[in-house]
């Protein structure tokens, strides 16, 4: 293993000052230079109301503020102000908050306000975004270092824990709220921050500075955006040096080895994403940015393989990923405990970036089935139903009721068996605020020829191709529980364009009708419907999916859930939990897959019995032990488990026949 990475060139860009930036306002989250499909922004689409609307108000309401509020109350926030109070007198101690990596909680926070502030005016959360804003700024040193663990005299000196330190981590968040800033034209002050802070990691890191990498990839995806916020060449290029850096042992030993830091492989030449889920998501993201602005096709498909290896082998039915509960990380291919499901809310938020990227880089509807899936049942399965409680970790099978946890207390993470309201490690809650916020931005895209609709709700489109033609849309849908979708054209256009929409993968095999204004219905195929007209206002187009509940057989290299179905109504996973049986917990239940599920207005009805234990003492035998009808009982959607208190769960339930 080489100890120093290979040669890169030195970027010859001149320097730039953030005021002269021709920064892209109004554009999303992810905004590439060149890609199949261009992604929609704040102006171009917006949730109208059911579902998602529900969910991003409550959001809005209520969890950035209960976000902001544990902050400041157990001083994470007030890091920011004793940091700027000791530029005055650097030679006072003072207390630190929390861990080392608390201050990228703080910056998700900004992020996720910039995006609500990007969808309309609102004067409170203004005033409250730009005092952050504020406090963050004061903190910032002369040279751009901005970071409250390190760097003084009695911490531990800037640069000395890039394994576990998470410097660059969290200056990453800070410049994806930057971006968020630069789009959503809400804070030119937190734009110079970042900028400064750029230039500063440019000095330290770049082609003439230190080669080194972070244990805790996110930087790269902030740089690449940035880059692209701000129309600075330098940004991406730091971006691809980190990314070509991993993998040449730049970074200590460990116990869980360099996989952990994804710094045992080469980003071009790694086949499947490995090590902490979380980690190896961010970088796949942060590589496939740097790929899709340098043009550099290897690495793309590289990123490209990892995730098809990684979607076919390494992820649960629900689309979490990360099995290991000690590491944090993906295990071998395959082997994915329901019981001992990490599935990290973060890993599923980083996954969804990731599926963007590719979904905006390849135009195909597989992205979008996995985006649907991760959000619909690892994301919203992290907030409690009043948004002030989180799941950290997303098991599938919950053996214990466990102890509702104390909603003033910290709580460790992954410890708990229902949502907690804070955590010592509080990443999750700060990154479903910023998702949430943003979430419309996964929903539909442009192209010259059209528009294409990746996920479906209540929202509108008001949009601009790139030829000058105006298209405005409105979707209506009960969706995910009801499968009509109605798409109704609000004016005129000019020529023919294309409406694309996407048949879910769950679909598959499933009677699927379009109906168009004109009265035909059409059969669909495949995993796309592409209406082509000249629309005019008031036309409809009528997608009908069917919603109903299917059984979902593992593959039988899943070894933990051989010999058990899951149950999926829709895009929704279903779940057992023991508050909807007669008594008892879910660990001693079979099913009957004889009688097919029945479908209900929220879930879905099957035919459960109680198998007895073994006599004698001894969990083994010859025969199987006799069962005991429980009769009909329902199965509700997998994300809102938990929020009924204390219960025992399973998704994976297991055949009454042994021969299945």
């Amino acid at each position: 293993m080489t100890t120093t990475a290979p040669r890169t060139p030195t970027s010859s860009a001149p320097a730039r000052d953030a005021r002269d930036a021709p920064a892209r306002r109004f554009a999303g989250a992810v905004s590439p230079s060149t890609s199949t499909l261009t992604p929609l922004d704040a102006t171009e689409i917006r949730l109208t109301d059911g579902f998602w609307a529900e969910k991003q108000a409550l959001n809005a309401d209520v969890v950035l503020q209960h976000c902001e509020d544990w902050m400041e109350r157990i001083g994470w926030t007030g890091n920011f102000d004793r940091a700027a109070a000791g530029l005055d007198d650097p030679g006072t101690p003072w207390e630190h908050s929390g861990i080392e990596f608390v201050d990228s909680e703080v910056y998700k926070l900004l992020e996720g306000m910039a995006w609500e502030l990007g969808r309309g005016h609102d004067p409170a959360l203004q005033v409250r975004y730009d005092t952050l804003v504020g406090r963050v700024a004061a903190a910032q040193e002369e040279d751009g270092y901005l970071h409250t663990s390190f760097g003084r005299a009695w911490q531990r000196p800037r640069w000395s824990d890039l394994e576990w330190g998470h410097e660059l981590y969290s200056m990453g968040h800070l410049l994806q709220a930057v971006v968020a800033a630069v789009r959503t034209a809400s804070s030119p002050r937190l734009v110079e921050v970042g900028t400064r802070l750029a230039e500063h990691l440019w000095t330290v890191f770049g082609p003439e500075g230190r080669v080194a990498i972070c244990g805790h990839p996110e930087v790269e995806v902030a740089l690449a955006e940035l880059g692209r916020a701000l129309d600075e060449p330098r940004w991406v290029e730091l971006a691809r040096l980190f990314v070509d850096r991993r993998g040449h042992g730049l970074l200590g030993q460990i116990e869980y080895g360099a996989e952990y830091f994804q710094d045992d492989v080469p980003v071009r030449d790694a086949d499947v994403l490995r090590g902490h889920a979380v980690r190896a998501l961010y970088l796949a993201a942060g590589a496939l940015d740097v790929a899709v602005e340098t043009r550099d096709d290897e690495l793309a498909a590289a990123v490209r393989r990892q995730w098809e290896a990684t979607v076919a082998a390494r992820t649960y039915v629900t689309g979490g990923m990360g099995s290991h509960h000690q590491d944090e990380a993906f295990g071998a291919d395959h082997e994915l405990p329901p019981d001992r499901a990490y599935s990290e809310t973060c890993a599923g938020i980083a996954s969804t970036m990731l599926s963007w990227r590719l979904l905006l880089a390849d135009g195909e509807a597989r992205y979008a089935d996995l985006i649907e899936r991760t959000l619909l049942n690892v994301v919203l399965a992290s907030p409690r139903d009043d948004g002030r409680a989180f799941f950290y970790t997303n098991t599938l099978h919950q053996r214990s009721e466990g102890v509702e946890p104390d909603e003033d207390d910290l709580n460790a993470r992954a410890l708990s068996s229902l949502r907690a309201p804070w955590f010592e490690v509080s990443c999750c809650p700060t990154n479903v605020a910023r998702t949430l916020a943003s979430v419309e931005q996964f929903f539909a895209t442009r192209s010259s020829d059209g528009v294409q609709l990746h996920q479906y709700g209540s929202y509108d489109v008001d949009t601009v191709l790139d030829d000058g033609t105006p298209v405005a849309l409105s979707v209506a849908s009960g969706y995910p529980l009801d499968g009509r979708v109605e798409v109704t054209w609000r004016g005129d256009v000019e020529r023919e364009v294309e409406l694309t929409l996407r048949v879910p993968s769950w679909a598959d095999g499933a009677p699927v009708t379009v109906a168009l204004p004109d009265g035909e219905v059409r059969q669909a195929q495949g995993s796309t419907v592409v209406v082509r007209r000249r629309f005019s206002a008031g036309d409809v187009v009528v997608l009908e999916l069917p919603v109903v509940a299917e059984w979902v057989l593992p593959d039988p290299r899943i070894d933990a859930v051989r010999g058990q179905v899951a149950v999926q109504r829709g895009p929704l996973v279903l779940a057992l939990e023991s508050v909807d049986l007669p008594s008892g917990s879910v660990n001693d239940v079979l099913v009957d897959t004889t009688v097919d599920p029945v479908t209900t207005s929220v879930g879905a009805r099957v035919e459960l019995s109680r198998s007895r234990t073994p006599d004698g003492g001894w969990p083994y035998g010859r025969t199987p032990s006799s069962a005991s009808s429980l009769g009909s009982v329902e199965l509700l959607t997998y994300a809102t488990w938990g929020n009924r208190g204390p219960s025992t769960m399973r998704v994976w339930l297991p055949v009454d026949d042994l021969e299945a």
